[in-house]
């Protein structure tokens, strides 16, 4: 499955999550769609992003998955990598809310630590994804510009001309045709008198 359908699953999962603990369980999906989004990125992906990307995929410690395993299982592409990761992004940050938000009145010390540990993987997950992002930001900005496309030729408009100033330009022009080397001597001669 592409990675933004998986990141929209989990998106879905998250929402319909009924307990804390399906929050703590959609959390570690999400992280470990983040992983495999990495692996994938740091194989495959452009150049910029693979040294980071393969930080993102460093593999965590998880809890059982149970029969289903990890959504992020059924990866098969990351089809854009800017869309991917700014999606990943949205859910990283939308589970980091939930995780906070079960943490902040859950009396189970065991799921108060549970969550604390998925935050933090979130925030990590989330500043790597951030980092790929602007360092495609920075390739965006330094890759060549597109040459201008040909600007329309423009056409000066006749100006209206006078007869008679024709006639004097045309008249200076058949002079200089006129004067020969031996004419330029013979006024040279004439003006040395």
């Amino acid at each position: 499955m592409e990675a933004e359908r998986l990141v929209q699953a989990g998106l879905r999962g998250l929402a319909e999550s009924g307990t804390a603990h399906d929050i703590v369980a959609e959390a570690w999906q999400a992280r470990a769609l983040a992983q495999a989004i990495g692996s994938h990125l740091a194989l495959c992906g452009p150049l910029e992003l693979r040294g980071e990307a393969r930080g993102l995929s460093e593999a965590g410690e998880y809890p059982a998955w149970g029969a289903a395993g990890p959504r992020a299982a059924r990866l098969t592409g990351v089809g854009d990598p800017r869309s991917a990761l700014t999606a990943l992004g949205e859910l990283l940050t939308e589970v980091g809310v939930a995780l906070v938000g079960v943490a902040s009145v859950t009396d189970d010390e065991g799921l108060y630590w549970q969550c604390m540990e998925a935050i933090d993987a979130a925030d990590e997950a989330g500043d790597r994804v951030r980092g790929m992002l602007r360092r495609l930001d920075v390739r965006e900005q330094v890759r060549p510009r597109p040459p201008d496309p040909p600007r329309p030729r423009t056409t000066i408009p006749r100006q209206e001309r006078n007869p008679a100033q024709d006639q004097s330009q045309a008249q200076d022009q058949s002079r200089e045709r006129n004067q020969t080397p031996e004419h330029d001597r013979e006024r040279d001669r004439a003006r040395d008198r």
